[in-house]
């Protein structure tokens, strides 16, 4: 396995309209529409750092939206890996939006992922480290031991909230409002 790549070897980028029915009752891009767009990419991105068939979602740390997307516009995603630890991917995305009448760009949005690389028996396996190249790379993988940490902290929470909340169905509880 090759032990460290490139971020800009991990890129994708993917550029597409909006259409109406991804459109909200604000005429702007559905934010769901894009958060898929955002996930699809930030995979590919993942698998082509591994270079393996799977790589799983394992947290979506954060969606910014800047801007509305309009009707007029087209949406680039671009993604690459931006942090590695020894068993995850961390994907940076943004999004531009580019009005297609003017031909004005605006960062519309922009996101962190998190993967996890999967063996052919569906194990979490290592992956290669990230030698950032340019100043928005290096940004990104300098910042990014910070955003681990807050992940592993943010997991922790999480699994203590769900020893305390319940799964009890809301109409069987006894007690209806």
């Amino acid at each position: 396995m090759i032990k460290t790549k490139h971020p800009s070897e991990s890129l994708i980028v993917n550029t597409d309209q909006v259409m109406i029915n991804d459109l909200n009752n604000y005429n702007t891009l559905f934010g769901g529409v894009l958060m898929k767009k955002l996930d699809n990419n930030a995979t590919l991105s993942a698998r082509r750092h591994a270079r393996v068939k799977e790589c799983v979602t394992a947290s979506t740390d954060s969606i910014d939206f800047l801007y509305p997307i309009h009707q007029t516009d087209s949406v680039c995603v671009e993604s690459f890996v931006s942090y590695t630890g020894n068993k995850s991917m961390e994907v940076f995305c943004k999004v531009i939006a580019e009005d297609m009448i003017t031909g004005e760009r605006r960062m519309a949005a922009t996101a962190f992922l998190t993967f996890v690389a999967l063996d052919e028996n569906k194990i979490p396996m290592k992956v290669p480290d990230i030698v950032p190249v340019t100043e928005e790379e290096k940004f990104l993988y300098e910042s990014g031991k910070a955003r681990a940490e807050t992940r592993r902290i943010r997991r922790k929470q999480s699994k203590e909230l769900t020893e305390i909340i319940g799964l009890e169905k809301p109409w069987e509880k006894g007690v209806l409002i």
